[in-house]
């Protein structure tokens, strides 16, 4: 996979793809990526203002086609707000009533070290947003997974970490953060989340194919894109207050960031190649903060079957979502 870059990636005409956070960043770059190909995509956005005007840019961008020509898929505009299961249910069942199938979904976006807040259901942001709305998002839109025939066959989950997973430490009993709050703490436990739902799920699919009659042709895969240039550091500064952090992350992002669409490559990769469930899709330069796709491996708490069991049982409670198998 050395070098790989999205020009290398299949023709996906006929694919439906979702992608969460669309409208800004990485989930702009993986849908551009992603309709140049030929896919529809579906752009899961908070806003869908921002959605439609980079729907728009896009669209500009391969000359003004939605669909019209052979190179360019469809872009459809969905608000879905991962701080709200009412929203993230909404969307799923807006998409069961004009969609037959989902082949990709890409969980992508997430908040970074904010001050403490609480999303519209009670959970602390970060984590109720980049974990438990993806929770409740993938699994109101399993049954369009199942139901798709996928890249080579199999549909794809794609979960979007971070190298901040490192960090992370599951605390069962204060997931929530109500007893002492952390931002980047409560930042590194939501990617470490997410990287044991990413696994737990390949986990419990291996599992259903082993018992049951009727296979389950799902990869989930997780990844992270680096140190990326994008605005979440530039809505992490200014949401701080802090005009020194500010300065500090622009000069990071000049110094140490790799542009967004280099930044989406392994969501990309992880999206359309042949890899493995349960893989781990990272940059491959140095430090594994910028450079092409490659797969790696993710810490070890990230591989705790007990914790991944643990946040499994915790995030079904607290959603009300349960996966159909």
């Amino acid at each position: 996979m050395s070098g790989w870059t999205a020009e290398e990636m299949p023709r996906l005409d006929g694919k439906t793809a979702v992608v969460t956070g669309a409208n800004s960043g990485l989930g702009y770059e993986g849908t551009r990526a992603f309709a140049a190909k030929g896919a529809t995509v579906v752009m899961a956005c908070r806003s869908v203002e921002r959605g439609e005007d980079a729907a728009d840019k896009i669209r500009a961008e391969a000359g003004g086609g939605n669909g019209d020509s052979d190179s360019d898929g469809d872009l459809d505009v969905r608000e879905c707000d991962l701080a709200s299961l009412d929203s993230v249910t909404g969307f799923a069942d807006g998409l069961a009533d004009d969609y037959d199938a989902v082949d990709v979904l890409c969980n992508n976006a997430g908040v970074m070290a904010i001050p403490r807040s609480e999303t519209e259901d009670g959970f602390e942001t970060q984590f109720g947003v980049n974990h438990l709305g993806h929770f409740a998002l993938t699994g109101r839109l399993f049954s369009l997974l199942r139901d798709a025939e996928g890249v080579d066959g199999e549909a794809r989950i794609v979960t979007q970490s971070s190298g901040a997973h490192e960090s992370g430490e599951m605390d069962f009993s204060d997931l929530n953060w109500e007893e002492s709050y952390g931002k980047w703490k409560a930042y590194g436990r939501s990617k470490l989340a997410n990287l044991l739902f990413a696994y737990e799920l390949q986990r419990r699919i291996d599992a259903a194919n082993r018992e049951g009659d009727a296979p389950i042709d799902i990869r989930s895969v997780a990844c992270h894109p680096g140190y990326a240039d994008t605005n979440l550091q530039l809505r992490t500064a200014a949401e701080s207050g802090n005009p020194l952090m500010k300065v500090g992350m622009r000069l990071a992002n000049a110094v140490l960031g790799q542009d967004a669409a280099t930044g989406a490559l392994p969501m990309l990769y992880a999206a359309t190649a042949d890899v493995d469930g349960g893989a781990y899709v990272e940059p491959g330069g140095l430090m594994n903060m910028r450079g092409h796709p490659t797969i790696g491996r993710s810490n070890d708490a990230s591989y705790n079957s007990e914790d991944a069991s643990r946040l499994w049982e915790y995030s079904t409670e607290a959603t009300g979502v349960e996966f159909p198998f």
